[in-house]
C-alpha cells in the first residue's frame, strides 16, 4: 500500500510536509482533502490505527471549527457523530493526514512521519 497524505493545496504545513516528503524521496499519494473528503468509515479505521484521541483528527484552528463552536460541542457529540461530522467537510480535517502501512498521523511532524514512512 502507498502511503497518502490527505491535503490542502492553500495549507502551508501541507506545502512544508510535501517539500519534506519529496526532498526525503518517499513515494506518496496525494489526496486533495477538500475535494475527495473521507468517509465516515475511512475516519473510524484511520482514528483506530492512529491510538490518537479522536479530537486530533479535527482542525481545531480552522475557520469552520470556530464557526461551528466545536469546541463546546465535540464534548457532547458521541464518537460515531463526530466522525459523520468530520466527514461532512474535509477542512474540519487535520491537516495534512498521513495514511501509511505503519500507521496513521494527523499534522506534520517529522519525527512521527520519519517513524511511519522509513
Amino acid at each position: 500500500m502507498k502511503p497518502v497524505i490527505l491535503c490542502y493545496e492553500r495549507c502551508t504545513t501541507c506545502k512544508k510536509a510535501l517539500k519534506w516528503v519529496s526532498e526525503m524521496g518517499y513515494e506518496v499519494e496525494v489526496r486533495p482533502i477538500k475535494e475527495e473528503n473521507p468517509t465516515a468509515e475511512e475516519l473510524r479505521q484511520w482514528h483506530e490505527r492512529s491510538g490518537l484521541p479522536l479530537k486530533r483528527f479535527f482542525n481545531t484552528s480552522g475557520n469552520l471549527y470556530k464557526e461551528m463552536k466545536l469546541k463546546d460541542k465535540l464534548p457532547e457529540m458521541s464518537e460515531e457523530e463526530q466522525y459523520q461530522l468530520l466527514a461532512t467537510d474535509g477542512m474540519l480535517v487535520k491537516r495534512p493526514l498521513l495514511v501509511a502501512e505503519k500507521g496513521v498521523f494527523p499534522g506534520f511532524r517529522q519525527e512521527q512521519w520519519e517513524e511511519i514512512l522509513g
